[in-house]
């Protein structure tokens, strides 16, 4: 196995060389992988794995952890046709916009498909192909601060509202003590794809809708998505520092993990490393559902997740195929989720006792994981980056106080028209 940067392999292509060897016994690929938390030392891991077991050798070529700047790298080398990428690990959003450049997994899978989550694989098959095998899901969750509630005697928040009041009480407690480095709240308030996700779940927590609706409709301009972001707009500089409008995924989890913050909004990658042995938290956390939008509000949790993908200009697509396969059968993704939180994508798995003795959390959040909000890709299709890219711009003109909620909303909703009339 072979490390390499992201950066090095587009450069090889943008030169016009190419590091796919010709189909031979013992084949040379190369797979993308993630580094957010233990993403890649899990993915070399597996590679590892599969090399000693075929013969074949893998170059691990690291990405960078914004799925923006990710998506953008992945665009520019598809569509040139480059060799350099024959696996790649593709977001939960992206089938339906890159899936034209990837091989239908069925021919290869043997059925392998039929024991993941059927929703998943619904949302990776686009137009009877399987373009992707899912290697992990997600769905935002609540950390917190078990030890700072029961010392302030404070409940687990069950709205934003109480979060919003809690967190405040318990800052504000811990300031007074001489912890003037605490926060109440972080979460992702960078302007990317992250803040879409945070952002959807405070307007669903509030039933207002998902941006655009199931059948193509701009549904995001309605008083209830108004007082979710206002709601959010209030914590900056209040319970959350300045600094969340550039924070993504880990970024809030280095202010959590120091210690510095009662809350936290992430993924659940993040709960073995508020546990690893050097973490000054360990044992001290919490995980639940986000809260509710209100009395009337609902649970919610924005649906993530990562997949594998061969690219049809990969020169062994077979055996990148069965590098696929490998990475997300049982055995990989029982490996993952026990020794990283990696959510598995096979039902069968949530009930393993293993799994849930590493990662409790597992059983009591398995509805959230399983009918967490869907971001509205599959319906705008290709247009999916301008909507998101529009809400998220939205949404953090509201979080620096550039704008108020129903101001940035209506805007929002004309720019959207605009989109839409040019078709998705």
């Amino acid at each position: 196995m072979k490390p390499a940067s992201f950066a090095a392999a587009a450069a090889v292509f943008v030169a016009g060389a190419s590091a796919a060897p010709l189909a031979a016994e013992a084949a040379d690929l190369s797979i993308s992988c993630g580094a957010v938390g233990a993403e890649l030392a899990l993915c070399e891991e597996g590679v590892r794995a599969w090399e000693a077991e075929t013969g074949h050798s893998v170059t691990v070529v690291s990405t960078p952890n914004s799925t923006t700047e990710r998506l953008a790298l992945y665009q520019q080398l598809l569509a040139a046709g480059a060799k350099d990428i024959d696996v790649f690990q593709i977001d939960v959003i992206w089938p339906g916009i890159l899936g034209a450049h990837f091989i239908d997994l069925s021919q290869y899978s043997d059925g392998a498909e039929d024991g993941h989550f059927p929703a998943i694989i619904a949302n990776n098959t686009v137009d009877g192909a399987l373009k992707a095998m899912p290697w992990y899901t997600d769905a935002g969750v609540l950390y917190y601060r078990r030890d700072l509630l029961e010392k302030h005697g404070r409940d687990v928040p069950e709205t934003w509202e109480d979060l919003t009041e809690t967190a405040k009480l318990v800052m504000d407690a811990e300031r007074a003590a001489g912890d003037d480095d605490i926060w109440g709240f972080v979460f992702q308030g960078r302007a990317y794809e992250g803040l879409t996700c945070d952002a959807l779940e405070w307007l669903h927590a509030y039933r207002g809708g998902t941006i655009v609706d199931g059948n193509g409709d701009i549904t995001v301009n309605n008083p209830q998505a108004v007082r979710a972001l206002d709601l959010a707009g209030s914590w900056v500089g209040e319970i959350t520092p300045e600094g969340v409008l550039n924070y993504a995924e880990e970024e809030a989890r280095g202010v959590f993990q120091s210690g510095n913050a009662v809350f936290m909004r992430n993924w659940p990658y993040a709960w073995s490393l508020a546990n690893s042995d050097d973490s000054p938290i360990k044992g001290k956390v919490g995980v639940v559902a986000l809260p509710k939008g209100g009395e009337e509000g609902q649970y919610t949790g924005t649906l993530g997740g990562w997949q594998l993908a061969v690219s049809r200009y990969s020169a062994n697509p077979e055996i990148a195929a069965d590098l696929v396969m490998y990475l997300t059968s049982y055995k990989e993704q029982k490996r993952r989720a026990i020794k990283a939180s990696y959510n598995p994508t096979i039902a069968e798995l949530y009930r393993d006792e293993e799994v849930l003795a590493a990662v409790p959390f597992f059983g009591d959040l398995y509805d959230t994981f399983t009918n967490a909000v869907a971001r509205p890709s599959r319906v705008t299709g290709e247009k999916y980056n301008r909507v998101s890219s529009a809400f998220w711009n939205a949404a953090h003109n509201v979080l620096s106080g550039r704008s108020d909620a129903q101001s940035a909303l209506a805007a929002l909703e004309g720019e959207l028209n605009g989109v839409k009339r040019r078709g998705w």
